[in-house]
């Protein structure tokens, strides 16, 4: 019989584990500094705009889900990086960094007990944890297909 700890933990592992396809860490792992910042013809993104996209999204899921005081950046300039590359030589480990803190803040939350999985948020208009989780294991898969399509693209995909 399932539990509410084995729902909590299969969730967690939904944030991170890959199962139906590659991890974040799979993905973002030695991509090529010079490709960074390119952006394709016919394609939106650089691997830069779409890594800060996922941290941003991801932090902002998380402190809505865990503060009432939070606020959201404006949509949709709010949740996305300036420019097609990284500011400087540091933003890209500096982003990838700040995106494991906050999955992993997140996996924590999701595991807390003391926090329920179904009752929707008192400063929000019916979301709850459960929905806020599956909603950042959701916009992750989304923009790790991106970021792997990008990769094969550029010739960076040796997987």
């Amino acid at each position: 019989m399932s539990t509410d700890a084995d729902l909590r933990d299969r969730l967690a592992t939904l944030l991170d584990s890959g199962h139906a396809h590659v991890t974040f860490d799979d993905v973002v792992m030695d991509f090529p500094r010079p490709h960074r910042g390119t952006r394709l013809e016919g394609l939106p993104y650089s691997a830069w705009e779409l890594l800060e996209h996922m941290r941003i999204a991801q932090w902002d899921i998380l402190e809505f889900s865990r503060n009432a005081r939070h606020v959201s950046p404006d949509w949709p300039q709010g949740y996305w990086p300036q420019s097609p590359a990284p500011p400087g030589p540091d933003a890209w480990e500096a982003s990838l960094k700040g995106f494991r803190q906050d999955l992993h803040a997140m996996q924590r939350l999701i595991r807390d007990p003391s926090q329920d999985l179904f009752t929707p948020f008192p400063h929000g208009t019916g979301q709850d944890l459960l929905r806020e989780a599956l909603l950042i294991a959701d916009h992750n898969a989304y923009h790790l297909g991106q970021l792997v399509l990008l990769r094969r693209a550029l010739g960076a995909w040796n997987r």
